[in-house]
């Protein structure tokens, strides 16, 4: 039978990990490197008896930090301005403050920087945290919400996300039925990033809803990431002559410039020879050349509603499991439109 987490002392921890007990301060307050393979045991184990170090518990019980925070794998965006607007208006109202930290969930060697040992609560963007990690926090009863992301079942943590699916089937058939683009690339977003997954789903559903066949060669890694959609879409025209399109699904507004800027150098003509759409309607949509096609996302509005979500946990109300927020489609000349 395991011990409940009041009764399991560092020194158990320590003993069953087969380290010393200085190595699990360690481990616990991050302030000297361990060996991966020792923070993965000691990760495991301290799961496995349930132990939350006193520190922990006594925040966990007190909540004296007054500290919200907010984890995510990147802020390379403008994306996250909005995004954090919205967070940061709450956050004010409830005299708060707020954390941002970046982590990378493949970064077994150290707990993420952000949790229970500095923070009341906080809310996970996309993939910040590994699903491992996410089932360690909500085992000690951290309050999480999560942002565009679903949790792990049968975890019933919070989510807040925007509509994709149907948004992206319209945008495509948009292509198809008003501008007869029938060759149409696709450019995915970072792995395991569940918009990107839902945008993918709508972009084949609206193929095959059309009569269009899949043609896996015009599906990119565009990474939502305006170099990185640069460079992909530059090595298929330079490298895949063979391959012919007449429209691109950028995936979001950040990779639309980079695919933008390839396409002009390259001379293609836009929207006369190729269709260009994007998702999220950043500020600078409208004022790209051409006028950005792309889908309006009530970005400003999820982080609203998160950390909203966020402080009704603290309160002891569930906000429920999933928020999904409507998205629209917002015409300019970059697909062929005139407004």
């Amino acid at each position: 039978m395991t011990s409940k987490s009041h009764s399991v002392t560092i020194r158990q921890v320590a003993q069953k990990a087969d380290v010393s007990v200085a190595t699990v301060s360690r481990y616990i307050n991050q302030n000297a490197p361990i060996s991966k393979d020792v923070a993965e045991r000691l990760k495991a184990v301290m799961e496995e008896l349930h132990y939350v170090p006193h520190a922990v518990a006594r925040q966990l019980a007190c909540r004296k930090t007054r500290v919200v925070g907010l984890l995510l794998n990147n802020l390379h965006n403008d994306y996250f301005v909005p995004l954090l607007n919205g967070i940061e208006s709450v956050v004010r109202k409830r005299n708060y403050n707020l954390v941002i930290a970046t982590y990378h969930s493949n970064s077994r060697d150290m707990p993420p920087p952000i949790g229970p040992h500095n923070t009341d609560g906080m809310l996970v963007f996309s993939d910040g945290i590994s699903d491992d990690d996410l089932t360690s926090l909500y085992i000690k009863k951290f309050p999480m919400v999560l942002v565009h992301r679903t949790p792990p079942k049968p975890l019933r943590i919070p989510s807040v996300t925007v509509e994709n699916k149907k948004i992206t089937f319209e945008l495509i058939e948009h292509l198809i039925k008003v501008h007869g683009r029938k060759r149409i690339i696709f450019l995915r977003g970072p792995a395991h990033q569940e918009d990107s997954g839902w945008r993918e789903i709508g972009y084949k559903s609206a193929l095959k809803a059309n009569g269009i066949p899949f043609d896996e060669q015009l599906i990119l890694n565009g990474d939502f990431d305006r170099n990185t959609a640069y460079e992909v879409l530059n090595n298929l025209i330079t490298n895949n002559k063979q391959v012919s399109f007449d429209a691109i699904f950028t995936g979001d507004d950040d990779a639309a410039i980079g695919v933008l800027k390839s396409l002009h150098e390259n001379n293609y003509r836009v929207p006369e020879d190729v269709s260009v759409i994007g998702f999220d309607d950043l500020g600078f949509s409208a004022f790209l050349s051409p006028p950005l096609t792309t889908v309006a996302a009530p970005t400003e509005e999820v982080g609203r509603i998160a950390m909203e979500q966020l402080f009704s946990i603290f309160d002891k109300q569930f906000p429920g499991d999933a928020t999904l927020l409507s998205t629209k489609l917002i015409t300019r000349r970059s697909c062929g439109c005139n407004t």
